[in-house]
């Protein structure tokens, strides 16, 4: 039977990070099913699932404490378990776009929570313009389930992008293809 791990890593970044903790997971037995890696000013940060039998994994959370020490990174990791994906209608990439805002991430959430869709991806950033302008960009994967109506939801967020003064793109990723807007 095979056993989960997440592992989530903080530190400042330097070169050869992920080689070592890839090195240990193999060390150890283990595979790396998922993982995620980013840069947030000068630190590193990564997240990894990890699969294994059960004293591979076991091997590995003894291991990665000391290995952590060494590189000075901050570690969580939790055992989990295989994700079953529920039943989607249609998965929609939404993107939205315009001037930096305070507020911006907590009001799209907030309409996206209280219609029960599920983020699968949430990716946001601010750049500043060579007109010293700041811009944000907020990207959304969302499941869609049976009871939302696509056509409608589509609105909704255009509707919200407006009220936001930002502009919205939608592409349909799988399922019920979005309708075009004029």
């Amino acid at each position: 039977m095979t056993n989960y791990l997440v592992v989530t890593a903080m530190g400042t970044d330097r070169p050869g990070l992920v080689a070592k903790l890839a090195r240990l997971a193999t060390d150890c037995d283990c595979d790396i099913v998922d993982s995620r890696m980013a840069q947030f000013g000068n630190e590193f940060t990564m997240i990894m699932m990890m699969a294994g039998s059960w004293p591979a994994i076991t091997k590995l959370e003894t291991s990665l404490p000391s290995l952590c020490v060494e590189l000075e990174l901050l570690m969580v990791m939790k055992r989990t378990s295989k994700h079953v994906p529920l039943t989607y209608i249609s998965r929609l990439e939404v993107t939205f776009n315009g001037q930096d805002q305070r507020g911006t991430m907590r009001n799209i959430t907030q309409f996206l929570a209280e219609r029960s869709l599920d983020l699968a991806m949430v990716r946001s950033f601010a750049e500043e313009l060579s007109d010293g302008q700041q811009t944000q960009h907020l990207m959304f994967t969302i499941n869609v389930p049976e009871k939302v109506d696509v056509e409608q939801l589509e609105k909704s967020l255009h509707a919200l992008a407006t009220e936001l003064s930002l502009s919205c793109t939608i592409r349909c990723m799988q399922g019920v293809p979005v309708a075009e807007l004029d």
